[in-house]
């Protein structure tokens, strides 16, 4: 079974569980714009149905466990703007591939949103496998534009986190205002254990979530140490120590030259 992993909580922080099978990161990033689709109001009903034709066409499972808590969560989720210019799934990829100057890259898969075209969803999205020389791992990034006011949400509260293991993480801090960030922004950091099982060797996922804070404009990037397995009891097996970036460069990268057109494109 090809590797799933839940890009940003993996990209959808709707289930609290926070037990993925890691089967694709794509796939993720796809149901944080189907399961975000459900809160919205009626105007935006269509934003996910893109999200719907994009898992056909790549022939991804999402996880069922991304929607096990829909039914029983009292969580407001952060209601998704449309972005100013689209964002093709190119894009998407290419920038991902520059964050890792010099690196060799398998497994590229895309998505891309645009706002004349609301049946293609909100969220534009990409991941790879990355071979850096230290191990392979899983990339993906996805891009999204939040409603203003923010809100405690998606990214930008700890509390709003899925429950953690012993030994996860979730920290959160503010950027100034600068050159590359007008008005600052919200960044939020977690590290989890692919499955809470009590085993110390297994993979491991790290969330960077940079919200800037004028526009609204979510960058959320997610790093595995591991590349497959995991499905059903199976504990994914990590494949090096660290991820490719730590959170310091993660927020470099996202705020910088790279990055700078998807979130110029958001808002």
């Amino acid at each position: 079974m090809p590797f799933e992993t839940d890009l940003a909580r993996a990209l959808d922080r709707t289930t609290d569980s926070l037990d993925p099978d890691l089967t694709a990161l794509l796939g993720g990033a796809v149901e944080r714009g189907r399961s975000r689709k459900r809160r919205r109001v009626a105007g935006v009903v269509a934003a996910g149905a893109g999200a719907c034709a994009a898992i056909a066409a790549v022939g991804l499972v999402v996880p069922g466990m991304l929607g096990s808590r829909l039914g029983g969560s009292d969580r407001e989720m952060t209601p998704m703007a449309a972005p100013r210019t689209a964002i093709t799934d190119t894009q998407m990829i290419q920038a991902l591939e520059g964050t890792f100057p010099g690196g060799r890259f398998s497994e590229e898969k895309g998505q891309g949103n645009d706002p004349a075209d609301p049946s293609r969803g909100l969220v534009a999205n990409g991941s790879l496998v990355l071979d850096d020389g230290q191990g392979l791992a899983s990339v993906g990034v996805s891009a999204v534009r939040l409603q203003l006011p923010l809100r405690d949400g998606d990214g930008l509260s700890c509390d709003q986190a899925p429950a953690r293991a012993d030994g996860d993480t979730c920290t959160l801090r503010e950027l100034p205002s600068s050159a590359e960030i007008p008005g600052g922004a919200l960044v939020m950091s977690e590290r989890n254990v692919a499955k809470h099982t009590g085993n110390v060797d297994a993979a491991h996922r790290w969330t960077v979530t940079v919200t800037l804070k004028a526009t609204g404009a979510q960058l959320q990037m997610v790093q595995w140490n591991s590349t497959g397995g995991g499905t059903g009891s199976e504990v994914p097996k990590p494949t090096r120590a660290a991820p490719p970036l730590t959170e310091q460069q993660a927020v470099a990268a996202l705020t910088g030259t790279t990055w700078a057109p998807i979130l110029a494109a958001l808002g």
